[in-house]
């Protein structure tokens, strides 16, 4: 069983991320306090059970990730501009998440920067989407573990940002698959969260 589960973590690991996920959700008074525990667990984790490509020389990891950080951020701006012309009510729905989960001090960036984003890339681009190559080929690995985070993400009740969240998640997948170098991705989407939250934050 144990040799089983170790072939095959996310049988195990999948269900405990939503579970955490959703924990994390559940009360905005202590949001980043649980979603950093979450986040820990998982990382941890996923360290144990893959192995983590880092083939890209350090300058070249930060321009490449500098470059698909400021496409993200492009994409995602882009995205929001086209909601706007729909019936739907974007600018309410990420004004009231945001009032609850953005990040308000440095204290929360530190967090974000150190522990969050990496951990989040660990667990879904290095474990998730490296374990399902082995039911399926490559693309189809993106795609899944892109929507399981979506999923993940969308326990938050913020349906722009999980929707945002597989469309990110797709870029870095392929990003990573390509490079073959976290670091690559981690600062691609750091580049992303400073330009969205500090240097040029939506308009509401």
């Amino acid at each position: 069983m144990i040799n089983f589960l170790k072939r095959h973590p996310l049988i195990l690991m999948l269900p405990l991320a939503f579970f955490l996920y959703n924990l994390a959700f559940e009360n905005t008074a202590i949001f980043w306090y649980m979603y950093t525990f979450a986040t820990l667990i998982l990382m941890s984790l996923a360290i144990i059970f893959v192995k983590i490509f880092d083939e890209l020389a350090t300058w070249k990891s930060l321009v490449y990730g500098i470059i698909f950080g400021a496409l993200l951020y492009g994409i995602f701006i882009a995205g929001y501009q086209l909601l706007l012309l729909t019936p739907l009510n974007v600018a309410n729905s990420i004004e009231r998440f945001l009032s609850r989960f953005s990040p308000v001090s440095i204290w929360h960036y530190l967090l974000l920067m150190f522990i969050i984003v990496p951990g989040e890339e660990i667990f879904w681009r290095g474990l998730v989407q490296q374990k399902l190559k082995q039911y399926a080929s490559t693309p189809i690995a993106i795609l899944a573990s892109s929507i399981l985070f979506g999923l993940a993400l969308a326990l938050g009740g913020f349906w722009f940002g999980a929707l945002a969240g597989i469309v990110v998640s797709l870029i870095l997948g392929f990003l990573y698959e390509w490079k073959k170098s976290l670091p690559v991705i981690i600062v691609a989407h750091l580049v992303m969260i400073v330009l969205l939250f500090l240097i040029m934050p939506l308009s509401i």
